[in-house]
């Protein structure tokens, strides 16, 4: 069943140059969070920016807000050769916070098939190299590099192998767990603790109070995990990488890091 397109057409586009399209781009919306009200935040003029369609957890619904021949402005030097959805998430979800939206991500799939088919667009996810040369495919924001505005967006956990497969139509293989690195660290007087993941998202339990973690602002480097943790208090704490880093949140202070190798 085609998916539903609901129009809430923005004034923020521009002419394509004549330009083909080749990029079928994955953005995340940092913000709104239904596709009515990343429609009204596209419908202003002030804001100089749209994208095509928007996706939430709607069932087998997206917003539509540029036209197809259309180059909506979200991606820089990339527009023009670019047809681009909004998911109303954000690029710091884990892994198991994108599990928890299904809908989405089947919409998701969904919009990407019926843009493949439409632009005769292989359904294949482009690396960097390729997506920013003249590859033909699937990619994120952030595989467009500078020359796409430099984002980060959908975020280094969104299931994007997934979503390409249900696109083909295929099961999407099952979401592995995050493993646990380093301690569980309890606050002062023992009434809560904090737990990290190796991919550096924090929980906390009890009176512990949650600051922030590593996976909110990219600050681990390629290939690099969290290691353990430390606590100050009850409302701060220190992440260490596997590199050495250090990452300190609330009210623990950064002082310092062991000498890189």
């Amino acid at each position: 069943m085609p998916l539903n397109r609901v129009p809430i057409w923005s004034p923020n586009y521009s002419s394509r140059g004549g330009a083909g399209v080749r990029l079928i781009v994955l953005h995340t919306a940092e913000g709104a969070t239904t596709i009515q009200s990343l429609g009204k935040y596209f419908q202003n003029p002030s804001s100089q920016v749209s994208s095509h369609t928007g996706i939430d957890d709607t069932p087998n619904t997206i917003g539509e807000y540029v036209q197809r021949p259309q180059k909506a402005w979200t991606a820089a030097n990339a527009n023009p050769v670019a047809i681009q959805t909004e998911l109303c998430a954000f690029a710091s979800w884990d892994s198991a916070t994108w599990s928890r939206h299904p809908t989405m991500l089947q919409n998701c799939a969904q919009w990407i098939a019926e843009e493949a088919a439409f632009y005769n667009i292989p359904l294949t996810r482009l690396t960097p190299t390729q997506a920013q040369s003249n590859g033909r495919g699937i990619c994120g924001h952030v595989d467009l590099g500078a020359w796409g505005g430099n984002h980060w967006d959908p975020g280094p956990s969104f299931p994007m192998d997934n979503v390409i497969a249900m696109a083909k139509g295929q099961s999407p293989s099952p979401t592995p767990t995050p493993k646990r690195k380093g301690n569980m660290i309890a606050s002062t007087g023992g009434q809560g603790y904090w737990t990290v993941t190796s991919d550096g998202a924090v929980y906390a339990f009890g009176n512990a109070q949650y600051k922030g973690g590593p996976n909110q602002n990219k600050v681990l480097q390629p290939g690099v995990t969290v290691i353990g943790i430390a606590g100050h208090g009850n409302d701060g704490y220190w992440c260490e990488g596997s590199d050495g880093s250090i990452f300190a949140y609330g009210s623990a202070q950064f002082q310092g890091r062991p000498d890189r190798a």
